[in-house]
């Protein structure tokens, strides 16, 4: 019962797409470079583990319902007292199970590989003994709500006849240690064999795979010799995995395959990026051998080539026109079952298969410092429709493009001469900061911007070589190079408007200044949007023809209709978050809202925000996969238009093939909402939280700006920067009220000095 349980809540998780999980599209046309010309294989650690305990029932079975249709079940297989084997990810049954708990009395201390270790051993249990041993996640970075629910251990037999998967892969890791306590591993895979197809069998030790060679046929179970780390020593030859990995000649005579660490083939340097990939994947297959690369999860920081995209990676295995390994062992095989179905062969010019705007606000942030030339410029490049400024002012009066008005946020102001005009805000919330009206165009030109940080609190960097790279960029010079660049729009964001007023900054005039002077205000060729949070600032804009884009910031549960019908009077479409769209608790989904339809069916087009690659800024529904989060915006709730700091993940989602299948396969159809708490006891769900508030008409309205402030620069406190020494480039007719003379910006510096 309890099992039948779980895979109705399986079901239920991919209820829409089960009728396709039998077979995968053929669609393909180009020919994989894999040693048979088949497409890579998909094999799943344990079933998906990078969510559910590692070789669970519900992990293989959750597998099963959103992998491709010929997905590899992988089994570590450990033998018991009584010679049963088990799948089970450790040699050590304490790191992944509550055995400790119910036997606390029966650790033990064993040398494994030369090295003493102490913990709870499957050699001193017996099958009976396991039975009321129950599975837990065994990383704990991972969420253990699904530890209350009772998963048993499994043998080989219940993987093989109860979740019955398209193949079957049997790795031995730990033969020598086994034989040393009069277990045979070799006696239990040829017995197995008369009663289940391994369709591999895996080991980093050669005796053993030459050991089972006479009685297994090679056209049933392909022998695959394991590597391990260069510098461990296979016990067997007492060579290290480096050397043997040069003589692929050797290991052809007792496999037909190898499986290697991925770093085998895409090697990193000290600082995690990527180096030249090595010859490995060409040199086994020239000696008719398979390759299949390990150690692959999304949610274990990789290479930072790859911005934290787990599909790029995988591309680079299988898609790189160069070689295609024959397949991956994955922790989340979703991802490289999409990876080989849906996103390989795809060519940048390839045309979307999905109406989808893909907005950059500050354009390539994940992987430059936002607003920069070096930004904007891979925002274009990536595929962005709309590139974003966010206009901030300085004390001359010169708007520019940053995210925030507070400088040590993006920049590094705070270590620079400035550091010691910081001041108060609280209008603003800001307690500590150095403002950019506080600095002239120039001085801040003097600074240099910085990546943004956003998930440092998880160990979590941003392209680590680009911390300060890149050039600042006023909004005169945004719109020069968006003239140009590859995209169809810009959106200009407006924030603090009403502050700035009453420091004698007008920002809606500078905008609507820029614009004009730019050549934007009588034209068609790009999309303007200009958003706001401020319905005030909206509608100084309602004259022109820009589309006016309302910004809700917080969570909301609801809208109300005549919250929409006022919208409509100074709006023509609208921003929300994520968490609007698809409510959650402690990271997992509970629901999903109607807050989309309702404004889709008042004419208001809806872009949602923020998407971002980092794993950590996804719900755990999406398995840690920013392709996936997006899939269930698309296709879940139809949004018109996503707001992200990886631009080059969305543009690629639009083009993947799969969306153009008549029938949508699993690992491309959406996650139904709620449907992992179906595979967690009651005990064990995320505590309820207060819903989001409802949004109301009053939450919408804003009073009239005020007025600009007409300020006596004699009054200058010397609180503020000095002024400029020379005019800011390109500025002098962005805003009427700036114009001067040569002569006036010399006396302006005479009265500073």
């Amino acid at each position: 019962m309890r099992k039948m349980r779980s895979v109705l809540c399986l079901l239920v998780l991919c209820c829409s797409v089960a009728f396709v999980a039998a077979q995968r599209s053929n669609n393909v046309t180009s020919k994989w470079k894999t040693l048979s010309g088949d497409a890579p294989k998909v094999i799943a650690r344990g079933g998906f583990s990078g969510l559910l305990p590692d070789s669970s029932f519900n992990a293989y079975m959750l597998a099963q319902a959103i992998s491709s249709a010929d997905w590899v079940a992988w089994c570590d297989v450990q033998l018991t007292k009584d010679g049963v084997g088990i799948c089970f990810p450790d040699i050590k049954l304490n790191n992944a199970s509550d055995i400790d708990t119910l036997y606390p009395n029966r650790n033990n201390n064993y040398s494994v590989n030369g090295i003493p270790q102490t913990g709870w051993f499957s050699i001193d249990f017996s099958i009976k003994d396991l039975a009321p041993v129950s599975l837990k996640q065994g990383v704990y970075s991972r969420s253990p709500r699904f530890d209350g629910t009772p998963q048993q251990i499994l043998t080989v037999q219940d993987v093989a006849t109860q979740v019955k998967p398209p193949g079957l892969w049997l790795n031995i890791q730990h033969d020598s240690f086994y034989s040393q306590h009069n277990l045979s591993m070799r006696s239990f895979v040829v017995s197995l064999s008369r009663s289940v197809i391994a369709n591999y069998i895996s080991s980093p030790e050669v005796n053993f795979l030459r050991s089972i060679a006479s009685r297994l046929n090679p056209r049933v179970t392909k022998r695959v010799f394991r590597f391990l780390n260069e510098d461990d020593i296979e016990p067997s030859t007492s060579q290290t995995y480096g050397s043997l990995v040069k003589n692929l000649t050797f290991v052809k005579t007792f496999a037909a395959g190898i499986l290697v660490p991925k770093h085998y083939i895409w090697p990193t340097d000290s600082s995690l990026y990527l180096q030249p990939h090595t010859s490995v994947v060409s040199d086994a297959h020239k000696e008719g051998l398979e390759i299949y690369a390990a150690d692959f999860v999304n949610d274990v920081p990789f290479a930072y080539n790859y911005s934290y995209d787990p599909v790029a990676e995988y591309l680079s295995f299988i898609d790189n026109g160069e070689f295609s390994v024959d397949g991956v062992l994955s922790d989340f095989p979703m991802s490289p079952s999409a990876s080989v179905d849906c996103f390989s062969h795809l060519g940048a010019n390839d045309k979307p298969q999905v109406t989808l705007q893909i907005i950059a606000p500050q354009g390539a942030s994940g992987d430059y410092p936002g607003c920069t030339d070096l930004a904007y410029t891979k925002a274009a490049s990536d595929g962005a429709d709309i590139i974003g400024c966010p206009v901030q002012m300085t004390k001359d009066g010169i708007p520019f493009c940053l995210s925030s008005i507070n400088l040590i946020d993006t920049t590094t102001a705070a270590q620079s001469p400035f550091s010691d005009i910081a001041t108060t805000a609280p209008e603003l919330q800001i307690t500590d900061g150095i403002l950019t009206i506080n600095l002239n165009w120039s001085d801040i030109q003097t600074l240099k911007p910085v990546i943004s940080t956003r998930y440092s609190d998880f160990r979590l960097s941003r392209n680590p070589k680009a911390r300060n790279v890149g050039k600042f960029m006023s909004l005169a010079d945004f719109l020069t190079f968006s003239k140009t660049a590859n995209v169809s729009g810009i959106m200009i964001s407006i924030e603090n408007a009403a502050y700035l007023a009453k420091q004698g900054l007008g920002v809606t005039d500078a905008v609507l200044d820029a614009l004009s002077t730019a050549g934007y205000n009588n034209q068609t060729a790009r999309k303007v949007m200009i958003q706001s949070n401020d319905s005030s600032v909206l509608e100084e804009f309602k004259k022109s023809s820009y589309e006016l884009v309302y910004l809700v910031d917080d969570n909301i549960s609801d809208i109300k209709n005549s919250t929409i019908l006022e919208i409509k009077t100074f709006a023509k479409s609208v921003v929300i978050t994520k968490k609007s769209v698809f409510p959650s608790e402690d990271a997992f989904i509970i629901g999903q809202t109607n807050i989309v339809q309702k404004l889709q069916s008042a004419n208001l087009p809806v872009y949602v925000r923020l998407f971002n690659n980092e794993f950590i800024s996804q719900a755990w529904d999406f398995f840690s996969d920013s392709s996936t989060e997006i899939n269930n915006y698309v296709l879940g709730a139809g949004v018109d238009g996503l707001v992200t700091e990886y631009p080059g993940t969305a543009a690629r989602y639009r083009r993947n093939r799969c969306l153009a299948y008549k029938n949508l396969p699993p690992y491309m159809s959406p996650v139904q909402p709620g449907s992992l708490l179906g595979l967690m006891t009651v005990q064990s769900m995320p505590p309820v939280e207060p819903p989001s508030p409802v949004l109301d008409v009053s939450d919408v309205t804003e009073p009239p700006l005020p007025p600009v402030a007409k300020i006596n620069p004699s009054n200058d406190d010397g609180s503020t920067a000095r002024a400029p020494t020379t005019p800011p480039n390109g500025q002098s007719s962005v805003v009427a009220s700036i114009l001067m003379s040569s002569v006036a910006v010399l006396l302006a510096i005479f009265m500073v000095y």
